[in-house]
């Protein structure tokens, strides 16, 4: 299965306008954003678990990545609530659950194999958040050699100089909306960029989006 795999290629997308596609759990559907491969992927979802669905143990041979958009989910290290980002490097594995239903942001098989790191942030945790260009914040969530990644919260009316992007970006609205030289982007919207693009980002409504940059290249 192939959607959007050509990471060459820039791609948009609003989930709001996908199915949810059952998958080989009871309670547990996906909306597939990019992907590239079977069961088995380089997979971007969002995947969401009906209350008190699970799914079997299994294991991340190539890292797990995850923002919690709604509700409550669970494992064996515990439970992770709205706004919490996870990572579970390659080799982890786990027994995903849910009791009251959740919804995540989810990147599979996307991870440098060498990476053992383990992350767990609030992103609600107010104190942690640092100020950024001018009419934004952010909030670091990682960063090694192969990826950055962060929280952004850009005011009402912010407006950025052009940058370039040497190794690609990645978006995932979670609220408000932002525009650039090629669309507007609302709530629940996923954006790529390819390596080599050039971005002007602004925003009419203010929004807070999730950005990784770096990882095309």
């Amino acid at each position: 299965m192939q959607v959007h795999a050509d990471l060459k290629k820039r791609a948009a997308v609003d989930s709001n306008s996908l199915d949810w596609i059952p998958s080989p759990m009871a309670g547990v559907e996906r909306r597939m954003l990019e992907r590239d491969g079977e069961e088995v992927a380089r997979a971007t979802s969002l995947v969401r678990y009906a209350p008190g669905s699970s799914f079997s143990a299994h294991k991340h041979d190539l890292g797990e990545e995850f923002l919690v958009l709604d509700g409550v989910f669970s494992d064996e290290t515990g439970d992770f609530a709205k706004g919490m980002y996870v990572r579970n490097p390659p080799g982890s594995s786990h027994v995903p659950s849910s009791a009251p239903g959740a919804t995540i942001l989810v990147k599979l098989r996307q991870m440098d194999p060498a990476d053992r790191r383990f992350v767990r942030i609030d992103t609600n945790d107010g104190s942690a958040w640092q100020a950024g260009r001018q009419g934004e914040k952010l909030l670091p969530l990682f960063s090694d050699a192969h990826e950055d990644v962060v929280m952004l919260d850009w005011e009402k009316g912010a407006a950025f100089d052009t940058v370039p992007l040497p190794g690609g970006a990645e978006y995932f609205v979670l609220s408000g909306s932002f525009s650039d030289e090629n669309g507007t982007y609302g709530e629940g919207s996923w954006l790529r960029l390819p390596a080599g693009s050039t971005q002007t980002i602004t925003s009419k409504t203010g929004a807070r989006v999730y950005r990784k940059t770096g990882h095309l290249a």
